[in-house]
């Protein structure tokens, strides 16, 4: 019955060429008007599976209950010392803060009042003391910095020590530490290269945490969801103030933003890099091999607007659909340009034979229509249960291509009997001055005949060493790995991975209330595969009585030297010349005087400041940047640190106590990997042991698990219904149990095939290259549907025949559409266009070299030339 209307399809679009062709122009540019105003795409990775599964919904619990965790960018700030980390971050934060045009939220997790205040209760009773310590031996260094913090209070501080040195109540070797580290800064900054210098690392005391270079701020910008990269706007922004800032290189500082809104504007943007190349190689080589297989530009222009047209037409539906297309639902492009082709070409191919035989071009149309209505409406069919085979399974990336891809066929397969005719009825193109087939193949026909046997043999031993290799199959499903590592954010992000309590790869668990997050925590910091598990408890600092009376015995002792009641005005140059000249002179007098390492560096210093005296103004601002900048941002945290008060979890900061409990009194608690967090093995046992202990974490670890089980069993799952279905119709078609077996061997046949080659080439199957497979079925299904209704009807030499012609050059249109994908600046995308070519590669000698061995001779019918 639909053959039969089908048919009629064909022989009116003969008749009336011009009408078919407006009506599907119409259809045409209402599908594009549609398509421009509705078109959506999501680079999101974590929409790509249902969000009905389990760990979906727990990772959904934590986004509700803290949703400042989602849409987040993280700003990493380095410094070449704390101090200059430490100010840019500041600055940054408050020029942030002040943006409420880009930005929502901000905040810092990692510093901020709370931290400067409280920052030394968190080391160990021992570091609290070895601080304190420090900072009371440095006390005659401190109080004249306090008290003139400036290029020439600098200079007196050092002559001040020196004084000590020589009425004996100080050494030399005491002060060597600040005169070394100060001379070699200098010297840097004198000979015009760049130069840092740390207060806080000449302080700290062996033992003790060193001070960090790196500070975050956590930032929730507005998004522009009317553009294709929503956040791009937002993290340019961030540039913007860090560049007006003088945050630079330069300037000792590196800002860099990453997070899951950088990241996802990054995807897409690394998508359409090079887009235009890869079109174009897609396009030239799609010509070039239809051309090869019509040999007439006419027929080429036809295939080509039928395809566009039908593209348009899919894309249309499909978002209607779907909605929302996603990295995977994408890839009906090629998959319908593939299959498509295939279409037009088998229409096409035949139509030229027919048209060598001597037939005008609308009856040569009918009786190619004759010919390939059955098995193209076969194949259509196929492939589309082989898709909405997908339809049931968690896997929606998938499943939403299934949809789309279903939809392409049913257009395809209608455009192909219906445009393609009416566009070669109005080119008129001509009669082909060759033969279409592939007269040059009988000796090929005659060798698979003479060796059925052997190449049998051959294939099903090749088929035994791909099963023996499929335990090697290496699944990656970690979706960064698809992103381009050269992106700044995945730069950033890679950079931030290796830091093991700032890396993403961390694992979130929801508590009834903070004492059960607390007892939780505690049990997961005992596994060793835990770095460490902080809750809100972990920002209440223990053993508190005894840092306190550290502090507070230090405080007492410092109040007065670094909170001077009288601070020196500002100095002129002049009076910091004066400073420098007289330090200079106490150096050289004092070094002289002694022997040792400390008296050299007290000469090379000496030797420092005079020459920075005799130096430009210029010279001498630079040199106060360097020293005196560094030199405030240390006693501001001095003086904070030394204010410490205890703390509880009742009198945490409401920005750090509302990131760890959620207004419903739910707490969270955060996991971090012991070892490399971008070894997929150490994720996976991190994540097994902490779901041993919470089976309700979510996290990104648990997301790769976990996402690699429910696409692997959406695949199984939609392979066995798709098999099942495919042969129910075949049957149905075909009537014949060896028949079906015919058409689907070759398809399983390349499957395997193609898990082998990736096992000895170690390319692994990731979320964007695994529709190789369900492509791989539809084309395969196709190919090897054509052949055996080829043979069911009583062809011979099938290779040297029009069919043949046809398939060989399907395959290679398809293999460069998809080929060209290889060129892709998407590693994502790029694997996608190696694996569809070694599927497409492996189905073309199933098809051309194992289907017909299989098939042998034709059983009962009369022998006719395909």
């Amino acid at each position: 019955m639909i053959s039969h209307q089908i048919l009629r399809v064909v022989a009116y679009s003969v008749r009336r060429p011009v009408i078919v062709a407006l009506l599907c122009l119409a259809l045409v540019a209402g599908a594009v008007m549609f398509a421009a105003g509705h078109f959506a795409m999501s680079t999101d990775t974590a929409t790509l599976i249902s969000p009905d599964v389990d760990w979906r919904r727990n990772e959904k619990a934590v986004e509700t209950a803290f949703p400042q965790l989602t849409d987040a960018v993280l700003v990493i700030v380095d410094g070449k010392t704390p101090e200059l980390a430490e100010d840019a971050t500041i600055r940054l934060t408050q020029r942030l803060a002040e943006d409420s045009a880009h930005f929502r939220r901000v905040r810092r997790p990692d510093g901020g009042a709370f931290f400067d205040r409280a920052g030394l209760l968190f080391g160990s009773p021992a570091e609290v003391r070895a601080t304190t310590a420090s900072l009371i031996k440095a006390q005659p260094l401190l109080g004249p910095l306090a008290s003139d913090p400036s290029l020439r209070g600098v200079a007196g501080a050092i002559s001040t020590m020196l004084t000590g040195v020589r009425n004996g109540s100080a050494t030399l070797g005491q002060i060597d530490a600040p005169m070394r580290a100060m001379h070699v800064s200098l010297d840097q900054s004198l000979g015009g290269r760049p130069a840092w210098f740390s207060w806080q690392a000449l302080f700290a005391q062996p033992g003790t945490t060193a001070p960090p270079l790196r500070r975050l701020i956590l930032v929730q910008p507005k998004l522009d969801y009317g553009s294709l990269e929503p956040g791009d706007v937002a993290v340019s922004a961030i540039a913007g103030h860090a560049a007006a800032l003088g945050l630079d290189a330069a300037h000792g500082v590196s800002v860099r933003a990453t997070g899951e809104v950088p990241l996802a504007d990054e995807e897409f943007a690394t998508l359409q890099e090079n887009i235009g190349f890869v079109g174009l190689v897609m396009a030239a080589m799609m010509l070039l091999t239809l051309w090869l297989a019509t040999r007439s530009v006419k027929i080429v222009a036809a295939i080509v607007m039928t395809i566009l047209a039908g593209l348009a037409l899919t894309t249309a539906l499909g978002l209607l659909a779907v909605g929302t297309l996603n990295l995977i639902s994408v890839a009906f492009i090629p998959l319908f340009v593939g299959l498509g082709v295939d279409f037009g070409i088998q229409i096409s191919v035949r139509f030229n034979a027919e048209r060598r035989a001597g037939a005008a071009v609308g009856v040569a149309l009918e009786h190619a229509a004759v010919a390939l209505v059955a098995p193209l409406t076969l194949a259509a069919g196929a492939v589309f249960l082989g898709f909405g085979a997908f339809l049931p399974t968690d896997y929606i990336g998938i499943a939403e291509l299934g949809i789309i891809a279903g939809l392409g066929m049913v257009i395809a397969l209608l455009l192909s009997v219906s445009l393609l005719p009416a566009l070669l009825v109005m080119l008129q193109p001509g009669v082909p001055a060759a033969e279409v087939g592939f007269s040059a193949a009988a000796p090929v026909d005659r060798w698979l005949a003479r060796h059925r046997r052997t190449v049998l043999w051959a294939f099903a031993l090749s088929m035994l060493v791909s099963i023996a290799l499929l335990p090697f199959v290496r699944f990656d499903f970690n979706p960064l790995h698809l992103r381009s590592p050269d992106g700044p954010a995945m730069k950033a992000l890679a950079d931030l991975m290796h830091d093991p309590l700032r890396t993403p790869n961390t694992i979130n668990l929801l508590a009834k209330n903070p004492a059960e997050a607390a007892a939780l925590a505690a049990r997961l910091a005992k596994l060793p595969e835990v770095a460490e598990a902080v809750s809100v408890d972990s920002f209440v600092p223990a053993d508190q009585p005894d840092k306190l009376a550290a502090i507070q015995d230090a405080g007492l002792l410092l109040d007065t030297t670094i909170n001077p009641f009288d601070t020196a005005a500002p100095p002129s140059d002049a009076d910091t010349v004066a400073a420098l000249r007289s330090a200079a002179v106490q150096l050289r007098e004092v070094g002289g005087a002694q022997g040792g390492q400390a008296a050299r560096d007290a000469l090379a210093l000496g030797q420092s400041f005079a020459r920075l005296a005799g130096a430009s103004p210029a010279m001498r601002a630079r040199a106060s940047a360097l020293l005196v900048t560094p030199l405030v941002t240390m006693l501001d945290q001095v003086r904070a640190s030394l204010q410490a008060e205890a703390v509880t979890r009742d009198t945490l900061p409401p920005e750090i106590a509302g990131d760890w409990v959620a207004r419903d009194g739910r707490a969270l608690v955060q996991v971090f990997p012991r070892g490399d967090s971008n070894d997929n093995r150490v994720l996976a046992r991190f994540t097994q042991a902490v779901r041993a202990v919470a089976p309700s974490a979510s996290g990104l670890p648990v997301a790769t698990q976990e996402a690699a089980k429910t696409v692997a069993w959406a695949f199984i799952e939609a392979g066995l219904l798709a098999l099942a279905l495919v042969c129910l119709l075949l049957f149905v078609v075909l009537r014949d149990v060896r028949e079906v077996a015919f058409t689907l061997a070759p398809v399983v046949l390349s499957g395997f095939l193609t898990l082998g080659t990736c096992v000895l080439i170690g390319q692994p199957i990731n979320f964007a290259n695994i529709i190789a497979f369900p492509l791989l079925f539809g084309v395969g299904v196709a190919f090897h549907i054509y052949f055996v209704m080829a043979w069911r009807e009583g062809a011979t030499n099938l290779l040297q025949s029009s069919l043949a012609r046809a398939v060989l050059f399907s395959a290679l249109a398809t293999g460069s559409a998809f080929g060209s994908l290889w060129l892709s600046q998407h590693p994502g995308t790029a694997s996608m266009g190696k694996i569809l070519m070694i599927s497409l590669a492996w189905t073309l000698v199933c098809a051309l070299i194992f289907e017909p061995a299989l098939l042998g001779p034709p059983r009962g019918r009369a022998a006719v030339k395909a």
